[in-house]
């Protein structure tokens, strides 16, 4: 995780499988599958590796086109989002690049829709081997998006990056209000050299330390944390911290801070806005850590930061309460 941050990196990757998202048509997939389209791992170049079809490639490729027409490809997102951010990833695709793309969305419950489509991105140059950054500057939600390309040709990856926005669900009802599939993200973090702060709130339980949130070692003052914001806003009733898979680098104590910020610009380190929610708290290595009775009673909250001290891993974080419709007072 080291080095330059890659652009959208404060925004949700809409297109990863664990949200559900599937790629349900493709027009041509004769030299390389669709579904490696949207994989969660970068996209890698095997010199002598070929198939029944030719040379294998890492990404969605279609034949030759010899007939009027354009391939493309649609994605059916798992949770419906609102889109701030493309790349179109041609890494490792020269000469079998498409030379032009166009991005269309739509909302419809079909795996693959008929129609309703809406020109998201205008048809654009593409170059080879190279990431292709769109900022999308719009507030639609969506629940599908098709990837064409003119006339044919191979695109390595397609990165999806915005906010999931799923319906309300049940008021009353306890849910997880920080996970990713209800809306929930990492805003801001102090450093993740070696696991990304967006691993957190993924589902599931963390599979190695790599599905998680690393710092470097701290050889200074101070401490790590991490800012984030709720899928909606509420009051905390019920915390779990899981340092799974962390056993020689788990950080030694942990606290938790949450307040009310009407804009996510304003949840800052230096706030002074922030409540204790969980006094610092001992940690123990590769465990799921439950808290109840220990959460301070500080209302309905927008933000939370997570402070790790020193430094190390945390796996996931689950902050389970009820939805609020209104600030506190």
């Amino acid at each position: 995780m080291s080095g330059e941050r890659q652009p959208f990196h404060e925004w949700i990757q809409l297109e990863q499988p664990r949200l559900g998202t599937r790629v349900t048509y493709a027009s041509d997939e004769f030299f390389a599958a669709k579904e490696r389209l949207i994989q969660p791992e970068a996209p890698v170049f095997i010199d002598e590796k070929y198939d029944e079809h030719g040379k294998w490639m890492d990404g969605w490729e279609s034949r030759r086109k010899r007939v009027p027409g354009n391939d493309y490809c649609i994605i059916r997102l798992g949770v419906p989002g609102v889109l701030r951010g493309i790349d179109i990833d041609t890494s490792h695709f020269t000469g079998n690049y498409p030379p032009q793309a166009s991005i269309d969305a739509c909302v419809s419950d079909d795996d693959v829709p008929a129609g309703g489509w809406e020109t998201i991105v205008d048809t654009m140059d593409l170059g080879a081997d190279a990431h292709h950054f769109i900022d999308i500057d719009d507030n639609s939600v969506w629940t599908h998006v098709r990837l064409n390309i003119y006339p044919d040709g191979g695109v390595a990856r397609l990165r999806l990056y915005g906010v999931v926005r799923p319906k309300l669900g049940t008021l009353g009802v306890s849910i997880d209000l920080l996970a990713l599939e209800n809306g929930g993200r990492a805003i801001a973090c102090s450093d993740e050299h070696f696991g990304s702060m967006h691993n957190l709130n993924a589902p599931g339980r963390g599979f190695n330390m790599g599905d998680g949130w690393e710092t470097a070692r701290r050889r200074g003052p101070g401490n790590d944390w991490v800012i984030f914001e709720l899928g909606h806003p509420g009051v905390i009733s019920h915390v779990e911290l899981d340092t799974a898979h962390f056993k020689g680098n788990y950080p030694d104590r942990a606290s938790i801070e949450a307040a009310w910020f009407e804009d996510a610009a304003d949840a800052t380190n230096d706030s002074d806005a922030w409540k204790m929610l969980l006094a610092e708290t001992k940690l123990e290595a590769d465990s799921l850590h439950v808290f109840e009775e220990a959460l301070g009673e500080i209302g309905p909250v927008s933000h939370v930061r997570l402070s790790i001290f020193p430094d190390g891993g945390v796996s996931r974080l689950r902050l389970f309460g009820h939805v609020a419709l209104e600030r506190p007072e």
